[in-house]
């Protein structure tokens, strides 16, 4: 039987006597990002159930453990074993998509694809310049855009499923992650024009406090300094209503639900020309948003050249650097000092 104490015992099986092939390592990967359903997964990967099933047990007699265990023909968990296991084929896999994508950059450096997570209010707001720049420089090369909750860009992103992800929230999930300040960003009051708070002079906290909020879900774009704002104040806020999209939050502040509390620059004086927009930088911390990608993740050219039309002073050079450190700290040495620009 096959024993596993250490990953490194799993690849010297893997390279020095074991048969097992990538598809295997494949399938048992897929399986599990899947819920374990081998259905959807076959679908996924444009092959047969009973040939993945046949498969993955091949690949258990040949260890000497089960990776899944089953109730009749269905997998019900993962075992202990086959987490052990799982961590490693992972690692493997996206080795594997490394050495593809060497391969790539020397064959055709201006080909290839690029898969980003992100939130809503980056997507629909901070990145079309960045994407419409990069795809009329980068025609051949295929972008896909992933939204998602802090928790769920983590997960693809340490999972290798993107390659960047850009979040504000939750920077502690992306441990696994080399992650990069791009730029500094405040707040706004967005109300109707008749709106009473249009009439202050100096809006304080305690003025908005006063009124019902629809602001951002929890976790999301910036939520927990406007939290720490109130909180601070000893005051409680009275959030009527979240969302995770600042265009449906505008929408409910216009139908009267409440006073929207939005990232600044998801206020259009065109299209939102029925609202107004209150400064608020003076009652809440500004955020910083980041772009960041696993560790040891081979860039390409046009990987760089993407990272540095979204923050040009991370330059390819400063890139590298941040890759070569060790800890957060000499990472935070490395970038702390730099002036971001601030929307």
């Amino acid at each position: 039987m096959a024993i596993f104490h250490k990953n490194t015992d799993f690849y010297n099986f893997l390279f020095d006597g074991g048969v097992m092939k990538l598809q295997q390592l494949r399938y048992i990967w897929e399986v599990s990002r899947h819920d374990l359903n081998v259905s959807a997964t076959a679908q996924s990967l444009y092959t047969s159930q009973p040939g993945i099933s046949k498969q993955i047990r091949l690949l258990e007699d040949e260890l000497g453990v089960e990776v899944f265990s089953r109730s009749g023909k269905h997998f019900t968990h993962i075992t202990p074993a086959g987490e052990a296991i799982l961590k490693a084929a992972g690692e493997v896999l996206r080795k594997v998509e490394s050495i593809k994508q060497v391969a790539q950059e020397f064959s055709n450096e201006k080909k290839g694809s690029l898969s980003v997570a992100t939130t809503h209010t980056q997507a629909r707001y901070a990145l079309p310049d960045t994407i419409s720049s990069f795809i009329d420089r980068y025609p051949e090369v295929s972008l896909h855009m992933h939204q998602g909750t802090p928790i769920q860009i983590s997960e693809m992103a340490a999972d290798g499923m993107v390659e960047f992800a850009i979040a504000t929230e939750a920077l502690e999930l992306f441990s696994e992650l080399v992650m990069m300040p791009c730029y500094r960003w405040n707040r706004c009051i967005v109300v109707p024009k008749d709106h009473p708070l249009t009439e202050l002079s100096e809006l304080t906290i305690e003025d908005v406090a006063k009124h019902p909020l629809v602001t951002y879900v929890f976790g999301f774009t910036g939520r927990s300094k406007l939290d720490e704002a109130f909180t601070s104040r000893g005051l409680e806020p009275k959030v009527v209503f979240t969302a995770t999209d600042a265009d449906v939050i505008k929408t409910y502040v216009r139908l009267g639900l409440g006073v929207g509390i939005v990232a600044r620059m998801a206020y259009d004086e065109t299209l939102d020309s029925d609202l107004i927009a209150l400064n608020a930088s003076h009652l809440f911390a500004s955020s910083v948003t980041k772009i960041g990608c696993r560790r040891g993740t081979f860039l390409r050219g046009y990987m760089y050249d993407f990272i540095e039309m979204f923050a040009p002073h991370l330059t390819r050079d400063l890139v590298d650097q941040a890759f070569a450190c060790q800890s957060r700290q000499e990472l935070e040495e490395l970038l702390g000092a730099l002036e971001l620009p601030v929307y």
